[in-house]
């Protein structure tokens, strides 16, 4: 007869069930003095669950065929044992059940199963985030100094418009091109005839601004900078090329010029991943320098970005932080870059360390990847945004801007902070990478096989079988000459390294010909072949490059981080750019957990730019294939995309949205 015991040993002896789970199982069992008991089922369901990034068991959602991703005829053997109709009245009435008020291994909050660590992050970080979402007043002058940051750049385009002239453009592509340049949308307000004349005449900017009035264009970097700007909770999300740090690089200096601080506000950029935080401190760097403020202004910008932990202050081989709710962070002003990849836990951690007055400014991407930990929490977050605000909050901030907006029909207080930036200024509309990723985010695989047939020189799908297999390799090897040639040409460090991350080989999985594993050492053996690196038995060779897997914060080096293999006088050291743009030399003793880097997977890829992607789906059905998985490697590609997979592969990953279970959504409304 199976029973509860029976079948978590036979998960367990099956691979479907962790370790983990089966000791969490085993102490619940303890706990209940029944090791049949249901509860035990569910703990077990709960945990493994977790294991898959839900944060909870919604039991109203449960589909009793897919129990533990069991084949239906099984799944149903386990429905049987755990009886989820009657779920919520058996969990309620048990002692290792409570609602949240004692410590109790399991929380039930109506129908949903937590552990309890969990649910007090789910609750701390709802609890943070409702409690800042309120306005903030602003100086009088705010207005006027946003119009200045975000006016249109008029001189530069009367240079522009006679290039389009010389490139023959139709007069519907010229008018096209100034409403995509002006962030038009009521193209009915422009006298485009008069626009045009004033171009070609190359009038002032004045001449050519009062043209263009406000109420007939919508920039939705001006309405980010300003939902941000006038609320102690904000999130500014938009896809690649959206601009999200130039946003941000203005918003920051409108915070700074609206502070009564003398030195401005004390601001805090962080990022999950070392990678994060270099690529946010470059980028940054760069935005500021361009703003068009006062030096005053842009130097009390700050450009240095930091990890979460890092500013948190990890304490090695401890799970606590040294920052915490009983002793708070000092700053003002929190920005987190690539929110998308920060987990409930670690966000519950980092809210609760904030003090009481700090603002909050999300940045990411919410149709990404979500975290490799439970939780979607930047998702959740933005569920019910859609540029639509409380009449209230839809009036202010279109007097602050200029432009109209949309109102919903409720109070939503958090949706009040949200803009998701909706124009791509990297993908235009010959942009087969950008196609490519509306049509997957959409999940419209009809769309997906349009772009694909269309002929656009930037994208080329390979249709999987061995031989194609093999060209993805030598497009790898071709790929990595560049670096690889430099590197025996005696060329810099950094020149070497900023070649390797002109082109890089992202898959789907850890393991197998198709994954990491099997890629990395399939490329090895091709570079040997061709002769680019030395044949040997040794794991570290002249141009191997390294990707770090765990943090080490005494030598700076963190989860993410790429370093290159080179010899030196004194022996191999592998070279890193740190985060201030210097170069440093690591013995390859000293570093921490890593791995070779010719393929990564798209998870560790996030956060990062290639010139050129190069794509290698399996072409059997996994669990990790889906629609978030394709859109974040697409987006990767700056300039050429290759595809090595199947059609079906693609369609199957396209339609399946990821899906991760927990309360916090609904914990944001307004009830």
């Amino acid at each position: 007869m199976l029973t509860n015991n029976t079948l978590l040993q036979t998960l367990y002896q099956r691979g479907t069930l962790r370790a983990i789970d089966r000791q969490f199982a085993q102490f619940i069992a303890q706990q209940m003095g029944d090791e049949n008991s249901s509860v035990v089922g569910w703990a077990a369901l709960v945990s493994f669950e977790l294991g898959k990034g839900n944060v909870c068991v919604d039991l109203s959602a449960l589909d009793p065929s897919k129990l533990f991703d069991l084949p239906a005829a099984e799944s149903t053997q386990v429905a049987a044992l755990l009886e989820p109709e009657n779920a919520v009245a058996l969990l309620q009435g048990t002692q290792v059940v409570g609602d949240g008020t004692s410590p109790t291994p399991l929380v039930l909050e109506g129908s949903r199963l937590y552990l309890h660590r969990y649910w007090q992050a789910e609750k701390r970080v709802a609890d943070e985030i409702k409690k800042r979402a309120v306005s903030i007043d602003l100086s009088g002058d705010t207005k006027a100094f946003l119009d200045e940051l975000f006016a249109p750049d008029m001189s530069d385009l009367t240079a522009r418009y006679a290039d389009w002239v010389d490139a023959s453009l139709t007069l519907d592509a010229l008018q096209q091109k100034l409403v995509d340049t002006l962030d038009i949308v009521f193209p009915d307000a422009i006298n485009f005839a008069e626009l045009q004349h004033q171009l070609a005449a190359k009038a002032t900017a004045n001449t050519l601004f009062s043209l263009v009035p406000e109420n007939a264009r919508l920039n939705w970097q001006k309405v980010a900078a300003a939902a941000a700007l006038s609320y102690r909770f904000s999130v500014i999300s938009g896809g690649p090329g959206t601009g999200k740090t130039t946003t941000v690089a203005k918003l920051l200096a409108a915070l700074i010029f609206s502070s009564d601080k003398p030195n401005g506000p004390d601001i805090k950029l962080v990022a999950p991943t070392g990678k994060a935080a270099n690529r946010l401190t470059e980028s940054i760097g760069k935005a500021v320098a361009a703003l068009p403020v006062d030096k005053s202004v842009r130097e009390k910008i700050p450009v240095q970005a930091s990890t979460i932990h890092r500013l948190l202050g990890a304490i090695p081989n401890r799970v606590e932080f040294r920052h915490h709710e009983g002793n708070r962070l000092h700053l003002d002003i929190l920005v987190v870059d690539e929110a998308s990849m920060v987990d409930l836990p670690l966000m519950a951690r980092l809210l609760s360390a904030l003090p009481d007055h700090a603002r909050v400014i999300l940045l990411g991407d919410r149709d990404q990847l979500s975290s490799v930990e439970a939780g979607a929490v930047l998702g959740d977050i933005c569920a019910q945004a859609d540029n639509h605000y409380s009449k209230e909050r839809a009036a202010f901030l279109s007097a602050l801007t200029g432009f109209e907006l949309s109102t919903a029909d409720a109070n939503q207080s958090v949706a009040d902070g949200v803009c998701l930036l909706r124009k791509s200024y990297r993908f235009h509309a010959k942009s087969g990478v950008g196609q490519l990723a509306f049509a997957i985010n959409d999940g419209d695989a009809k769309r997906l096989h349009r772009v694909l047939a269309q002929g656009y020189g930037d994208i080329a799908l390979h249709d999987l079988d061995g031989d194609v297999y093999a060209s993805s390799i030598q497009l790898a090897v071709d790929g990595y000459r560049g670096y690889l040639t430099a590197l025996s040409a005696g060329e810099s460090h950094l020149a070497v390294i900023q070649r390797f991350t002109q082109v890089r080989l992202l898959c789907a999985l850890a393991e197998g010909p198709f994954g990491v594993a099997g890629l990395n050492r399939a490329i090895e053996k091709a570079l040997v072949a061709n002769r680019l690196i030395a044949p040997g038995e040794e794991l570290f060779y002249s141009g191997r490059p390294i990707m770090v897997t765990q943090n080490d914060h005494g030598l700076g080096l963190y989860n993410g981080d790429i370093g290159i293999v080179v010899k030196q006088e004194d022996g191999l050291r592998v070279v890193f750019e740190m985060s201030d743009g210097s170069l440093k030399a690591f013995l390859p003793s000293r570093l921490p957990e890593h791995q070779t880097a010719y393929a990564m997977t798209i998870h560790k890829s996030q956060g990062s730019e290639f010139s050129h992607t190069i794509l290698v789906l399996p072409p059997t059905p996994t669990p990790v294939m889906t629609r978030e998985l394709v859109y974040t490697g697409v987006t990767r590609a700056k300039d050429r995309l290759d595809i090595y997979a199947t059609r079906a592969s693609l369609e199957r990953a396209v339609r399946r949205k990821t899906q991760r279970f927990s309360g916090l959504a609904n914990a944001l409304l307004d009830h």
